[in-house]
C-alpha cells in the first residue's frame, strides 16, 4: 500500500509539471496583451491567495520568528522573485528558451543538496538520467533547429529564476516536517505579495479594467491564479515533502515537453521528428533519475 502511495506523488509531480509547462504560454499572452511581469505575478498570487483563505487554517503566524523568516524566504524565492525574473525573460526571448534554461533548476537543487545534507549523494542514476533529459529538453525546445537565438538578458534571467526555485525547493524540505503544505503555502503566497510591492514604485499597476475584462486575459488570468498557482503549489508542497526534493525537481524536465505540445495545439506551431525525440529522452531520462 505504501508504494502504490508513493507512485501516486510520482503520477501528481507528472500532472502539476505538465500544468506548469502552459503557464509559459499563458504568460507570453499576458504580456502580449500590456500586462508587466509584476502585474501577471500579482494578480497570479493575488487570486490564489484569497482563494486559499477557504481552505486553510486560522493560523496566523508560525511557531517561531526563525521559521517566519523561513517563509518570508520562500515567499521570495519561490514567490516574487522567481516569477519577476522569470516573467521578465520572456519578453526578452521566445517561451521555449525559457522553459528549457528554467530546467537547470533540478541540477541547482541536486547542487546544493548534497552540498548542504549529508544525506543527499550524486549517484550515477540521477547523473545520467539528468544528461539524457538535459539532451531531451534542448532537441525539444529547439524543436528541431539548432541555431541558438537567446538574449543574455533573457539567459540571465531565467537562470536567475531557476536558482531561485532550487532555494525554495530546500527551503520547503526545511519546513514540511514541521507545518501543514496548506498553511505554508498561504505563507508563500503572502509573503509573495508583500514582496512585490517595491516593484510597483518604479511601475506603478496601471492596468485598465477594460483590459482585464478581455476574455483572453480573464481566462489566462484565473488559470494562473486558481489552478497553475493555487492547486498546484498546494499539491506540490505535498509532493516534495513525500518524494524529497531532488527527486521531486527532476519533473521540472517535463516543462519543455508540455510547452511544446502547448504551443501546438494553442499557437499552432510545427513540431518536427527531432522534437519527438527529445520529448522521449525528458522522459526516458526522468525515468532514469527517478528510478530505485
Amino acid at each position: 500500500m505504501a508504494i502504490k502511495n508513493i507512485y501516486s506523488y510520482h503520477i501528481i509531480a507528472i500532472v502539476v509539471v505538465s500544468i506548469w509547462g502552459l503557464t509559459f504560454i499563458s504568460t507570453k499572452l499576458l504580456l502580449g496583451e500590456g500586462l508587466s511581469p509584476q502585474d501577471i505575478f500579482l494578480l497570479r498570487f493575488l487570486i490564489a491567495y484569497i482563494g486559499i483563505w477557504f481552505i486553510s487554517p486560522k493560523k496566523i503566524m508560525s511557531k517561531s520568528w526563525r521559521d517566519e523568516l523561513w517563509l518570508i524566504g520562500g515567499g521570495i524565492t519561490g514567490g516574487s522573485l522567481y516569477f519577476l525574473a522569470e516573467n521578465t525573460a520572456l519578453r526578452f526571448t521566445q517561451a521555449n528558451n525559457v522553459a528549457f534554461l528554467i530546467t537547470t533548476a533540478p541540477l541547482f537543487t541536486a547542487f546544493l543538496s548534497v552540498l548542504l545534507y549529508k544525506n543527499e549523494k550524486a549517484n550515477w542514476k540521477l547523473i545520467i538520467g539528468s544528461v539524457v533529459a538535459l539532451i531531451g529538453v534542448a532537441l525539444v525546445v529547439y524543436n528541431g533547429s539548432f541555431v541558438l537565438k537567446l538574449s543574455p538578458i533573457g539567459d540571465v534571467l531565467t537562470l536567475v529564476a531557476a536558482l531561485s526555485w532550487a532555494f525554495y525547493s530546500l527551503i520547503m524540505r526545511r519546513l514540511l516536517p514541521h507545518y501543514s503544505a496548506i498553511f505554508i503555502t498561504r505563507k508563500i503566497f503572502f509573503y509573495g505579495l508583500l514582496t512585490i510591492i517595491p516593484c510597483f514604485i518604479f511601475h506603478p499597476f496601471d492596468i485598465e479594467l477594460s483590459t482585464l475584462m478581455k476574455p483572453v486575459v480573464l481566462f489566462n488570468l484565473i488559470f494562473l491564479g486558481t489552478i497553475a498557482s493555487l492547486v498546484c503549489y498546494l499539491v506540490w508542497n505535498m509532493v516534495l515533502h513525500k518524494l524529497g526534493t531532488v527527486c521531486a525537481s527532476n519533473y521540472i524536465y517535463l516543462n519543455p515537453m508540455v510547452a511544446l505540445v502547448g504551443s501546438v495545439l494553442l499557437l499552432g506551431e510545427n513540431i518536427t521528428i527531432i522534437a519527438l525525440i527529445g520529448s522521449a529522452l525528458i522522459l526516458i531520462g526522468v525515468f532514469i533519475a527517478e528510478k530505485k
